[in-house]
């Protein structure tokens, strides 16, 4: 392997300069003014992968932006690693608030700043260049290796699920790589064995055709506002956090001691994670740590409330309607469908009969994802870690959700690694994105390490 690894760093300045051409091209997939872009992006990714040695490059329409596909299948008897990233972007205002223009890549101080530098333009490159270094030095690779490059994976990936379902056959693996995650920090790195999903839906309450006199009408009707308030504090207990929908914990995969124990060895301290962000103290669900509470357990959010006046000055109205817009943040088993339909099926349940109530299920739906401690991608990913970082990772699970890791593994029924390199502090989805180049360089060499210590385990 020392070819390989040689290889990577004489050829660093080079592969920065083939992502600074990368990252120049606006490939916002949700505005339709960068369409061009879209598919001016997707070709520069076909031409990538032809020149890493890949074979039957090619690429795949969908109702939306192209998908893009490229394969090496030469290691006979080998396991097969399927490769995914995305090649679109977030949008990048407000444009004030960038001290570099988003899409020239800056180097200051080690780091690359740009939009797509860490999300996910910069990781996406690191798999094409290591395939590069092994096509390029050994001529071949220790495992055999699939890639798929899809284009909108920011606007929810609306097209992914029917690609993957009609071509499950070329997509056929053994397990999924992903470096679209952040480690702990620099110094802690870490693996993300859990996502969580998500389900969100919005209530009106109304009790009027239009908002009337306080004066003059209140006490005599429901006032919606407080009817609604009453209805959301009926879906979670304000002392304890539990969540009072029933049903909501059937499905819940509760966690092992052996998760319990490697979530608290990460570094978390309570009072400065408040500070952080202006928190007057850590609050959530009776029984455990603020770790566990933001990873590994479900929870029930308002994101949104509104009713009435909400001006400024005076205006003594009673409100026609209130809304609410709210969140379920699901773990492993909990199906998003399901919990909705607990969700209205409970409000309705408890709304009083002075008032009508209507719930809407948005369509950013998605099931969360988990990866087993002992799976073979995962040992291959601590060891790889572990000879580049000289030491032991930490295992997180993210609040957040990436539903296409959920829809890979339903559907291809393999599990999926995230092996990502970006760090908290990139700026992701904001003004001044950035990647550290020391993490973009270390990205490199775990990766060769990870395909060498998954075909050992895989033999």
């Amino acid at each position: 392997m020392k070819e390989v690894v040689d290889y990577l760093k004489s050829n660093q300045d080079r592969f920065l300069e083939e992502l600074a051409d990368f990252i120049k091209i606006p490939s916002i997939s949700a505005h339709v003014e960068n369409r061009k872009d879209m598919v001016k992006t997707a070709k520069f990714v076909e031409k990538q992968l032809r020149a890493a040695g890949l074979k039957n490059v090619k690429q795949y329409p969908t109702k939306g932006n192209p998908v893009v596909y490229g394969e090496w299948m030469g290691a006979k008897g080998a396991p097969t690693v399927l490769v995914y990233g995305h090649y679109d972007v977030q949008p990048v205002e407000p444009l004030e608030k960038w001290k570099t223009e988003p899409f020239t890549m800056t180097i200051k101080g080690g780091k690359m700043f740009a939009r797509g530098t860490a999300d996910d333009k910069g990781q996406a490159f690191i798999h094409f260049k290591v395939i590069e270094a092994y096509l390029k030095t050994y001529k071949k690779l220790p495992v055999n290796v699939k890639v798929i490059i899809e284009g909108e994976e920011e606007i929810g990936s609306p097209n992914l699920v029917e690609f993957i379902k009609k071509h499950r056959a070329l997509l056929k693996c053994d397990t999924i790589l992903i470096s679209d995650t952040n480690m702990l920090g620099k110094t802690k790195p870490s693996i993300t064995y859990g996502l969580r999903g998500l389900t969100y839906l919005e209530v009106t309450v109304t009790s009027l055709s239009g908002d009337q006199h306080s004066g003059t009408y209140g006490g005599g009707v429901a006032n919606p506002a407080q009817v609604l308030a009453e209805l959301l504090v009926g879906c979670k207990d304000p002392k304890t956090s539990k969540i009072k929908i029933p049903g909501f914990y059937e499905d819940v995969v509760p966690l092992s001691r052996k998760e319990r124990a490697e979530l608290a060895k990460i570094p978390h301290d309570d009072m400065m994670y408040a500070k952080g962000i202006g928190a007057v103290n850590t609050f959530g669900e009776k029984g455990y740590s603020t770790i566990e509470r933001t990873g590994a357990r479900p929870t029930f959010e308002i994101n949104g409330i509104w009713s009435g006046h909400t001006g400024a000055g005076v205006k003594t109205v009673l409100p026609a309607t209130a809304h609410a817009k709210v969140s379920m943040r699901l773990v492993a088993n909990q199906d998003p469908d399901k919990i909705a339909k607990l969700f209205k099926d409970h409000i309705k349940s408890i709304t009083p009969d002075t008032v009508k109530v209507d719930v809407k299920l948005y369509e950013n739906n998605g099931y969360a994802a988990l990866t087993p401690l002992d799976a073979d991608g995962m040992k291959a990913a601590s060891v790889a870690i572990k000879k580049v970082y000289k030491k032991e990772p930490f295992f997180t699970r993210e609040g957040g959700s990436i539903p296409v890791v959920a829809d890979f593994q339903h559907l291809l029924g393999v599990e999926a690694i995230l092996l990502g390199f970006g760090l908290p502090d990139d700026n992701l989805h904001a003004p001044n994105e950035k990647m550290d180049i020391s993490q973009f360089k270390n990205g490199l060499i775990t990766t060769a390490h990870f395909l060498e210590e998954y075909a050992k385990i895989k033999k």
